[in-house]
């Protein structure tokens, strides 16, 4: 199979160039503005790379048109998020499948559009929903499928992963390019959850700032205290031992430890989509839906109880604050 690649200066870039080459396909072009990227000579070393997306679309048309053998049927999207739906786009349009990296888009509606796009092509849209490929992940559905009990779980989800300052002035620090924090680095945890524990039954916001944010969902099988953030503060006042990140899950007040088996889940995600069973656009739905209302619902008092321990005890001051 041959793909060629949107954003391959980008950060997460080298998994898809991985992926794409673990799959025994081929890369046959990439485009990046920023031409910083030697990266593609570790997995190949014939892809025709374009600075401008206006040449790498004639490229790609003219290989179509031509029914060159490097005609492309995937294309592989790591461009910033407010630029996915356009790209998902090019990629039916010039008769190709995509392959989207998370978010797929910013809102509910770019979803619908696309589906109506995919159905008129016949081609597919494809996302990266690594965690559901998890070994500790998939288990866990298991359980919670076969549980004999309908009681709800207790689950705290923590994520903090520092960042410095060129994120608030990079695309990812405009929350309407990178859709904020529960878009940018929660959307996968909220896929998890729903995917494992069902429908949002209620949603409330706590806190909510450029650095980090907290709040409650609700869903059929459990009840969720989230809180994100990429604010170091958070590492040194609270986590001074960890100098990277921390990501912690508790179900029940029992750690989830999925912090091995991450490695080849990208390549998993191509292995499906190969086979025909990628995630598609009804897979990612729900988590964009819970993004977008997260990102739409003004912070609320946690009068029901549900607050995050981390939004309490780091700025009880603010919690209550509509931000």
């Amino acid at each position: 199979m041959n793909f060629a690649l949107i954003g391959a200066a980008g950060y997460i870039a080298p998994r898809h160039l991985k992926a794409i080459k673990d799959t025994g396909s081929n890369l046959v072009a990439a485009v990046d503005p920023f031409d910083s990227v030697g990266i593609l000579d570790r997995y190949f070393d014939d892809v025709d790379y374009f600075k401008e997306f206006e040449r790498f679309d004639r490229h790609i048309e003219k290989l179509r048109r031509n029914h060159s053998p490097r005609a492309v049927d995937y294309v592989s999207i790591c461009s910033p998020n407010y630029l996915h739906d356009a790209h998902i786009r090019f990629a039916l349009r010039v008769g190709a499948d995509a392959i989207c990296e998370k978010p797929l888009v910013l809102n509910p509606w770019n979803a619908d559009a696309l589906q109506e796009l995919s159905e008129e092509t016949g081609k597919k849209v494809y996302t990266v929903l690594q965690l559901r490929l998890h070994p500790v992940v998939m288990d866990l559905k298991k359980e919670v499928e076969n549980a004999e009990k309908h009681e709800k779980y207790d689950i705290e989800l923590t994520y903090i992963t520092p960042r410095g300052k060129w994120y608030f002035y990079s695309w990812k620090g405009d929350i309407s390019k990178s859709g904020g924090l529960a878009t940018n680095i929660g959307i996968h945890f909220f896929d998890m959850l729903t995917w494992i524990f069902g429908k949002v039954q209620n949603l409330e916001v706590h806190l909510k700032d450029p650095q980090k944010t907290a709040g409650y969902i609700e869903l059929e099988k459990a009840r969720v205290k989230w809180y994100l953030s990429v604010d170091k503060n958070d590492l040194n006042r609270i986590f001074p031992d960890v100098k990277t990140s921390f990501r912690s899950i508790k179900i029940n007040n029992k750690e989830l430890d999925f912090s091995h088996g991450f490695t080849d889940l990208h390549t998993r995600v191509y292995e499906e989509v190969l086979q025909g069973r990628g995630f598609t656009i009804k897979d990612a739905r729900p988590s964009i839906e819970i993004a977008h209302r997260i990102r739409e619902t003004n912070v609320k008092d946690a009068s029901t109880g549900f607050l995050h321990p981390l939004a309490e005890k780091l700025l009880p001051d603010t919690v209550n604050t509509n931000l």
